[in-house]
């Protein structure tokens, strides 16, 4: 029975010893950035009312959600997404701006996975959202944000995927399809099954111009030349159109940060977040296979709340970014001055003055008493075992 104690529920996990202090920093260098782009910090609830996070608002389903009841019978779920929360909050705090309002966040988030799929069920999100701006250089400042970030975090290599939710419902739009043949579509996309979604599309017969859009959809880095072309094929779909265009122009403002490099339009990038209404994007890196960066523009989510704003967000998945840079061996600088006192009984007195001094230069000091069973090999191993980077015997 006590060693079951010792164990964590599926799906978490501990954090510990040098992991926990990578951790720490690579949260405060992000911090420390979304600072200098003007975002302000927010925290929000752990739980919320159920509301928030309904079918309706288009976040996790409700079987994903851990739900339970105060003492009034409210249902509350812990919160499995930063950004419904943020714009609860936004609707509430600064319902009478009407110039933009940018706030960033760190949190844990919650979803009940199903077991087999091996994700954590608590992870750390840490992102930023821009309300209250419709513009594409508003789109531009969150992903140039979003490659400033994961190059803060030491990464060098890493790819931006960006789509637009529209050129998707335009061709289904366009192209007529039932509700049963749009979820097909969906799923044989998300599996990167594109051969099926060849064969779907033949079996629909529809205009070149269609069948040839469709086709596009596997394509991961369109070039000048394929966006080109798409827009020609899309002149009489006005929906996918427009979707281009903003992609087009997203692009340009992009090469102003020079950061267009690591960013590449991807049309067939889906979400399951359905309050995304514009540009949605993904980041992946070497030793992740989850996404370590997400996000996209959600121009209808505040309406929900009570206040016209649109607006466009990221979070950084800071336990799948952490993975990967482990996994590239990219280190994650751990400044670690601590000293270890080891003091006899009858130096006490002394032991504690050379720990404030040393606390007052901003040093790190930790006191332990010799005990006479112990020889200086233990406590030098001890200290190697700390993390201390020095050690005094009193």
């Amino acid at each position: 029975m006590k060693r079951r104690l010792l164990h964590t529920p599926e799906g978490v996990r501990d954090i510990y010893n040098m992991e926990c202090a990578r951790k720490l920093i690579l949260q405060q260098n992000l911090q420390d950035l979304l600072k200098k782009y003007g975002y302000h910090a927010i925290e929000t609830p752990t739980f919320e009312f159920f509301d928030i996070f309904s079918r309706e608002i288009g976040t996790t389903p409700s079987k994903d959600l851990y739900k339970f009841f105060d003492r009034e019978g409210n249902t509350l779920v812990l919160r499995p997404d930063m950004t419904p929360s943020i714009a609860r909050c936004v609707a509430k705090y600064y319902a009478d701006e009407e110039f933009p309002v940018r706030l960033c966040y760190m949190g844990n988030t919650f979803i009940n996975n199903n077991s087999y799929q091996g994700r954590l069920k608590e992870s750390t999100q840490l992102g930023a959202e821009l309300v209250g701006d419709n513009s594409v250089a508003a789109d531009a400042e969150i992903l140039a944000l979003v490659v400033d970030s994961l190059k803060t975090a030491g990464l060098l290599e890493f790819q931006i995927g960006v789509g637009h939710t529209d050129f998707f419902r335009g061709l289904v739009q366009a192209a007529e399809l039932k509700e049963e043949e749009e979820q097909e579509l969906i799923e044989l996309i998300s599996n990167k099954n594109f051969f099926g979604v060849e064969e779907l599309v033949d079996s629909l017969h529809l205009s070149l111009e269609l069948q040839e859009l469709f086709s596009m959809l596997g394509n991961l880095c369109m070039t000048d030349d394929m966006m080109c072309k798409a827009k020609k094929l899309s002149q009489n779909y006005p929906v996918i159109l427009r979707a281009l265009e903003r992609l087009e122009s997203l692009m340009q403002v992009l090469s102003c940060y020079h950061v267009e490099k690591y960013v590449s339009i991807e049309l067939g990038m889906l979400s399951s977040y359905h309050y995304y209404t514009g540009i949605i994007f993904a980041g992946y890196t070497f030793g992740s296979g989850e996404p370590i960066v997400k996000g996209g523009r959600y121009d209808n989510l505040m309406d929900y709340f009570g206040k016209h704003a649109p607006s466009i967000g990221f979070a950084v998945v800071t336990d799948q970014l952490l993975a990967a840079l482990a996994r590239q061996k990219i280190d994650i600088a751990v400044e670690n001055n601590q000293t270890l006192i080891v003091y006899h009984r009858e130096q006490r007195q002394e032991a504690i003055w050379r720990a404030v001094s040393l606390r007052e230069q901003n040093l790190g000091a930790a006191l332990v008493c010799w005990e006479d069973d112990k020889t200086e090999a233990d406590y030098r191993a001890y200290a190697q075992r700390m993390h201390m980077q020095a050690i005094m015997f009193i």
